[in-house]
This record gives structure tokens, C-alpha cells and sequence, in this order.
């Protein structure tokens, strides 16, 4: 299926790791030129070449979506190298669980700098930019647990819902400006951070991948690809009348939880 992507200016949030760098090399594939925003330098800029190296075009912006200022800066860089932005996909994040009663107020605002301020404030840039080009899209990772929290998993499931709810206000006030909003909620992903707590539990990830498989109906932990496809497909001409929407990516979680 053609996507329409050629060409298109794109920024993708946690763009180095997992979902994100998975998403980058995606879009790129297709032909989008893509903003990679991190923290990390060194896995930048080899991210970056990586993408160049396969003949797409792309821009590595150190930044900590959780600072403002940083977010700012970002935002114009991608402006200056290329003029505008089409897409952009909040991806940043961390599972940050623990009881309610363990939580101070400083993990609360930390948690939502991180996962909610960090995509309004790069919505609030992105929308007057998508809209001096006739249009944008913009995709929120979130997660199923915001739809149906858990015990023991605050503040993650909290701001999460808040992203949800984010995502559905942005679809109604931006449809007449053809910038199409869409959040993708993840269940059970390969990532990161299951590689570093097992670590922590002295076991391999791919035994944690395979306990963790058991609780998901098709039996499996998700690939951080599978996640991408579903966030180009929303991203690319071929989704033009899908906004508002919630698409579970869990293999099936949901109906369990």
C-alpha cells in the first residue's frame, strides 16, 4: 500500500529506542523526512546515520521532552532544516508504577511532564505548523492500563488516561483544519524497560518476554514493529478520515484486563 509519506516532515518523541526508533526507520523507509528527538547523543546520531545510511533523510535533536525549553528548541530546528512539520508522534515515556500511597507529588510531576505536558506542548507548536500546510496528523502512544488502571500502577495509568483524553479534545477542535489526531494504546511491547528489569530480577529477557506472553490471548509479547505499522498507517494519506480514534495494540489484553 502506497502511504503518501514522501516527502512529509515528520517528529517522533523517544525516536531512539524501541517504538520509536522503530516508527523512525519506518517513516523514513517511506520516504518522510524525520526528526529524531532523545536524550541520548551517542545513540542519536548513530540512529540518524543509520537512517542516512539507507538513503533517507533525517535530523538528531537532543532534547527532554519534560523541559519546555527543550521542546522549543526542537521545534524550530526542524523548522529551520526543513520549513514546516506534517507529524508528529508523542512516543516518550516511561512505566513509572508503584501504590498510590508511595507517590509523592514530585514522581506525580515528573510522570506528567514527561507523558502529558511533553505532548501538549509539542501539539500546541505542532497545530499552527500543520495548519499552514493544509493538515497534519498526530499520533499519542499511551497505553491500555489508562483505559483500565490496576492496582499498584500510579501515576502511569493516570496520565496515561489523561493522554487519551488529550487525544480525543485535539480530533474535535483541529478536524476543520484537517489535522487528524489518533492515540495508539499498547499492551504487552518489547522494550527497553523490560530488558532492564530483568536485569534487575537476574533473569533473561527472553524469559520475561515469555512469562509476560502468557497473560496475552495470542500468546506473545508485541514487536516494537507492529506498533510502527499501525502508527504509519494512521499518520499516512490512506487514514485521511480516521481521528479520534483509540486503537488497542495489546494482541488481545483488553478484553481480559
Amino acid at each position: 500500500m502506497e502511504l503518501g509519506l514522501k516527502g512529509r516532515i515528520a517528529l517522533v518523541t523517544g525516536a531512539t529506542q524501541g517504538i520509536g526508533w522503530a516508527t523512525s526507520r519506518l517513516l523514513a523507509r517511506e520516504g518522510a523526512r524525520v526528526a529524531l528527538v532523545a536524550r541520548g547523543r551517542e545513540r542519536l546520531e548513530r540512529c540518524a546515520q543509520e537512517i542516512a545510511a539507507a538513503g533517507g533523510e533525517a535530523l538528531a535533536l537532543q532534547c527532554d521532552v519534560s523541559r519546555a525549553e527543550d521542546i522549543e528548541r526542537a521545534v524550530k530546528a526542524v523548522t529551520g532544516r526543513w520549513g514546516g512539520l506534517d507529524i508528529l508522534v508523542n512516543n516518550a515515556g516511561t512505566s513509572m508504577r508503584g501504590e498510590f500511597e508511595s507517590v509523592d507529588d514530585v514522581l506525580w510531576q515528573a510522570d506528567l511532564d514527561l507523558k502529558l505536558m511533553a505532548a501538549v506542548r509539542l501539539s500546541r507548536l505542532a497545530v499552527p505548523l500543520m495548519r499552514a500546510r493544509g493538515g497534519g496528523r498526530i499520533v499519542n502512544v499511551t497505553n491500555i492500563g489508562g483505559k483500565q488502571p490496576e492496582a499498584g500502577t500510579m501515576p502511569t495509568t493516570v496520565t496515561r488516561a489523561a493522554g487519551m483524553a488529550l487525544t480525543k479534545a485535539l480530533s474535535k477542535e483541529y478536524a476543520r483544519d484537517n489535522i487528524l489526531v489518533n492515540t495508539v494504546c499498547i499492551g504487552r511491547i518489547k522494550a527497553g524497560q523490560w530488558e532492564t528489569r530483568a536485569k534487575e530480577q537476574g533473569v533473561p529477557v527472553e524469559k520475561l518476554y515469555e512469562q509476560m506472553g502468557r497473560q496475552v490471548p495470542l500468546g506473545r509479547v508485541g514487536e516494537a514493529e507492529e506498533v510502527a505499522n499501525v502508527i504509519a498507517f494512521l499518520v499516512s494519506a490512506a487514514a485521511s478520515y480516521v481521528t479520534g480514534t483509540s486503537v488497542n495494540l495489546d494482541g488481545g489484553m483488553s478484553g481480559v484486563l
